[in-house]
C-alpha cells in the first residue's frame, strides 16, 4: 500500500496557529487524510492512502480557508508503508486507560508493567501502522461509547477497522460476535494480528470498502465507524441497511463544525441522534435506528 505524507507549512500569528491546524486538519480528512502528526511550530504532517487522497480537494480547501491572516503551502512525499513505518513500530505508543476500564497499550510491553485495577480490560496493540493505537481522539471517543452500551450478546460491525482496535473492545465488552473491514490490506492482516494476541476469537475482517457490507450476512446490533467525512456521507446509507430496527450507529473521524451534515443525512435514513461527544475539535456521533 503506497502513502502520501503531506509536510504543511503553516505561517500565522502565534495565536491563531493551533486554531489553523486543527482547521487544516479538518479540510485535509476530507481531502483523504487519515491521520496528523504535529512537528515542528508552524508545521503538520498529514498521512493519507495515495488512491484516497484527491489533491484538487486539498487545494481548493486551502484557497477557501476561513481564517485569511494565514498562508499555507505543503510538500508531497510518496512513501511505502515500511519506509515511514519502521521508526513507529521501534518507538511505539505510550498506555491508553480509558475511564479505568479499558487498557490500550503497546503490544511489545509486558502488561506487568502497567499498574491496572483487576477489573480494567487489557488489549494489547502490535500497531504495524502509525494509524489506530487508541491515542487519537476519536477512537477513544468511541471506546468510551462502547463503554456506557450493553454489548452482551451483540453482533458488531466496524467499518474501517485500522488496528482492529474497536472491533477487539467491543469483543472485550461481551459482543457475540464482531464482523470489520478495512480498504487498507496492512490493515487487514494487522487486525488479524492483534485478534491472535488478544486471544480474540469472535472477529472476522475483510479486505474493501464500504461495498463490501452488501456482501455480508445478517444484520447487526452496533454498527461504528472512524472515517472521515466524505466516506461516512457516502456510506451511511450501506450501514443502515444492514442495521436491526433498534440497532445503534456510532460515527467519529470528522470535527464538530461536520455534525449537521451528517445529522441532516442520518435523519433523512430513519436516523435519530441519542448522544454526541467531542474532543479537541473531534467529535463522535451516536444515532439510533428508526422506522420512517
Amino acid at each position: 500500500m503506497k502513502y502520501i505524507v503531506a509536510d504543511f507549512d503553516i505561517r500565522c500569528d502565534a495565536s491563531l496557529l493551533q486554531t489553523c491546524k486543527d482547521l487544516l486538519a479538518g479540510a485535509a480528512a476530507n481531502a483523504g487524510f487519515e491521520s496528523f502528526e504535529e512537528t515542528e511550530d508552524n508545521h503538520l504532517k498529514g498521512y493519507a492512502q495515495k488512491d484516497l487522497f484527491y489533491r484538487h480537494a486539498l487545494d481548493e480547501a486551502i484557497k477557501d480557508f476561513p481564517i485569511k491572516q494565514v498562508e499555507i503551502s505543503y510538500a508531497l512525499e510518496d512513501v511505502e508503508d515500511k519506509d515511514w513505518n519502521a521508526s513507529w513500530e521501534e518507538g511505539g505508543f505510550d498506555p491508553i486507560n480509558i475511564q479505568d476500564k479499558i487498557l490500550i497499550f503497546d503490544a511489545k510491553q509486558p502488561l506487568g508493567n502497567f499498574h491496572i485495577r483487576k477489573s480494567t480490560i487489557p488489549i494489547a496493540i502490535d500497531a504495524k501502522l502509525a494509524f489506530g493505537t487508541g491515542t487519537h481522539q476519536t477512537t477513544q471517543m468511541i471506546v468510551s461509547t462502547l463503554l456506557e452500551l450493553d454489548l452482551e450478546g451483540k453482533r458488531v460491525l466496524d467499518c474501517g477497522c485500522g488496528t482492529g482496535i474497536l472491533s477487539l473492545a467491543a469483543s472485550k465488552l461481551g459482543a457475540r460476535e464482531c464482523i470489520a473491514y478495512d480498504i487498507d490490506e496492512w490493515s487487514v492482516e494487522n487486525t488479524r494480528h492483534n485478534a491472535e494476541i488478544n486471544q480474540v476469537t469472535n472477529l472476522t475482517v475483510f479486505h474493501g470498502d464500504g461495498r463490501v457490507i452488501s456482501h455480508i450476512n445478517g444484520v447487526f446490533d452496533i454498527v461504528m465507524a472512524n472515517i472521515n467525512r466524505n466516506i461516512l456521507l457516502a456510506d451511511m446509507d450501506k450501514f443502515k441497511e444492514v442495521m436491526r430496527s433498534s440497532a445503534t450507529l456510532i460515527l467519529s473521524g470528522f470535527y464538530e463544525e461536520d455534525i449537521p451534515l451528517l445529522t441532516e443525512k442520518a435523519a433523512s435514513l430513519g436516523l435519530e441522534e441519542t448522544g454526541r461527544k467531542t474532543d479537541d475539535n473531534w467529535a463522535c456521533l451516536l444515532l439510533q435506528n428508526r422506522k420512517l
